[in-house]
């Protein structure tokens, strides 16, 4: 049995397609638009890479309660623009275009058949990215104020010579280098002792690397006067790792009052803030320390000339009084000698009253210690007489000669007391003893 098959010429058509590139050119006609050409755009900076002169960068929105991406894009600033856009970027802010920063750029939407959808950056306004950077500081400042902490540090008493110091700062770094040797060559030959707790001072790991420099010396706080943080001068980029809330809480919260010596003559941190004495270079905080040292002396030599001062009139006084002492020691020893010779006659006279009630109280003083001594004698003689009567009962009553006289004997042998007849042999000669007298015998058996 055979099949038939039908064919059904009643199907609709398949839809007409086009080329992804075809696709890519309508979408790149579409954007030929003023609403994303030329506009100035808001973002945060992230993914920040310079290949061949050209900066490739991604810019992102945030939440500014979560942090959570809301919005983000591919963007390039060619190398033609770059080399201008970078450079006015860096004499305002003076720091490199790099990731996390609050920028205010000029973009223009563009779409390649190839490469997808990128914008272009066409400039930047780096007096944004400034006030960005100065407005963060200034909220960490006004946190640290409504917390309490903005004078925490300052309150704090500082040692009149300061000379035990802890100092953070980078073992290698320039700053620290003019730091101690300004010490050290302090023409008034003041000693200062410092003990350096060496910290990153630069990059990514400066917050907890000094943090943990804070932490060390609160363990040892007792053998310091106070902490000095010097970092020699860089870029602003360098400095604002030093513009941190958890930094700045520390140095507030610092046991010991903390000198800050960071940065140029025209930088100022949040931590300068907050720290009791800010100055603005490693080398001035040599100095701080220096000048302090110096007062001290100064006020030693005016205490030294207060003393001095003080002693001559003292010595002057004393000799004015040594004269009229001196002066007054004739008379004054005649008048003593009169008051003694009437104090001795008086001495005199009252001496035999005085001997006579002596003897009499030690008369009868005597008598009645002779009255209880005879007293006590009879009383102890009393007492041994009856101690002796009743050992003498208790020896009569033991006595070997009453025993025998109520009706018991003791045999001997040999000057031997015989207490058991397996003591004796035939032959023995045996002496019993009676109450009245004794008998001699021979054992048989």
């Amino acid at each position: 049995m055979s099949q038939t098959t039908t064919l059904d010429f009643n199907m609709p058509e398949a839809p007409r397609a086009i080329s992804l590139l075809e696709f890519n050119r309508r979408i790149k006609g579409l954007l030929y638009d003023q609403q994303v050409m030329g506009v100035w755009v808001t973002a945060e900076t992230s993914d920040v890479q310079v290949r061949r002169g050209h900066c490739y960068l991604e810019l992102l929105q945030k939440d500014e309660k979560t942090g959570q991406t809301v919005a983000k894009i591919g963007a390039v600033i060619w190398a033609s623009t770059f080399m201008r856009v970078g450079a006015k970027f860096y004499s305002v802010t003076q720091q490199q275009l790099g990731n996390g920063m609050k920028v205010m750029v000029l973009v223009s939407a563009n779409f390649h058949e190839q490469y997808g959808l990128k914008v272009m950056i066409n400039d930047i306004s780096p007096e944004f990215t400034l006030g960005d950077m100065a407005r963060r500081r200034q909220e960490i400042i006004d946190r640290l104020t409504r917390e309490g902490h903005i004078d925490e540090n300052k309150e704090l008493a500082f040692p009149q010579v300061p000379q035990r110091v802890a100092v953070i700062s980078s073992a290698g770094a320039a700053g620290y280098g003019d730091f101690m040797n300004q010490l050290a060559g302090n023409p008034y030959g003041i000693k200062y002792y410092p003990c350096l707790f060496a910290a990153m001072m630069q990059g990514s790991k400066t917050v907890p690397s000094v943090i943990d420099a804070l932490e060390r010396i609160e363990k040892h706080q007792e053998l310091f006067d106070c902490v000095v943080i010097i970092r020699g001068g860089g870029s602003t980029t360098d400095l604002n790792w030093f513009d941190d809330y958890n930094l700045a809480l520390k140095v507030a919260q610092c046991p010991l009052p903390v000198i800050t010596g960071i940065g140029h003559e025209r930088d100022t941190t949040v931590l300068d803030y907050v720290a009791a004495k800010p100055v603005k270079t490693p080398t001035a905080a040599a100095e701080f320390l220096i000048q302090c040292g110096i007062n001290a002396l100064s006020r030693l030599n005016e205490m030294s000339n207060t003393i001095v001062s003080a002693v001559k009139d003292a010595i002057a006084r004393s000799n004015e009084q040594l004269s009229y002492l001196a002066s007054s020691v004739p008379m004054l020893a005649r008048h003593i000698l009169e008051k003694s010779a009437l104090g001795l006659q008086r001495y005199i006279e009252a001496i035999p009253l005085q001997v006579t009630g002596r003897i009499t109280a030690e008369r009868g003083r005597l008598e009645r210690d002779v009255d209880a001594i005879k007293s006590a004698i009879a009383q102890a003689m009393l007492k041994e007489q009856m101690r002796m009567k009743n050992l003498d009962d208790k020896v009569t009553l033991l006595s070997p000669r009453n025993t025998l006289k109520r009706g018991y004997s003791l045999t001997m042998c040999n000057g031997h007391i015989i207490t058991d007849a397996i003591q004796l042999h035939a032959g023995d000669s045996i002496t019993t003893h009676f109450g009245n007298g004794k008998t001699t015998s021979i054992v048989n058996q």
